[in-house]
């Protein structure tokens, strides 16, 4: 026993004869809001899909931080325990520690300038040229 099921798309003619204009563009107004209604509600739900995954991956990467500080703390008092005991003594061990951290400070910051200059140029000169051909 074959069903027949209906097709999805009338195709009588006689409908098409009676129509309107004006009632197909109501229709088709109607469809392009209950697209858009669709697509919002869609986009709403990535967002907070991307939202809740946001909260965990900042978590982890401020628990991870964490780690690498106080990993960088014992390094610190590791080095100082050590040199300690050398010929340079507690204060020399603090003076060479306390150095080597302000040099290497001292380089990172330089080398964070030096790239946010580089990006600010290449910035500029993106803009510029951008409006000279406009």
């Amino acid at each position: 026993m074959e069903q027949d099921q209906p097709p999805l798309i009338d195709e009588s003619t006689s409908d098409a004869a009676t129509r309107s204009l004006v009632d197909d563009v109501k229709r088709l107004v109607e469809d392009g809001r209950t697209l858009a209604e669709a697509e919002l509600a869609y986009q709403k739900s990535r967002a907070a899909v991307v939202g809740e995954a946001a909260k965990g991956i900042a978590a982890w990467g401020a628990l991870a931080l964490a780690l690498v500080f106080f990993t960088l703390m014992a390094l610190v008092m590791g080095l100082l325990l050590a040199l300690a005991t050398t010929p340079l003594g507690p204060w020399g061990a603090l003076a060479v520690v306390t150095l080597a951290l302000l040099f290497a400070a001292a380089l990172s910051g330089w080398l964070a300038v030096n790239r946010a200059k580089r990006v600010s140029r290449l910035v500029s000169e993106r803009t510029g040229s951008e409006d000279e051909s406009a």
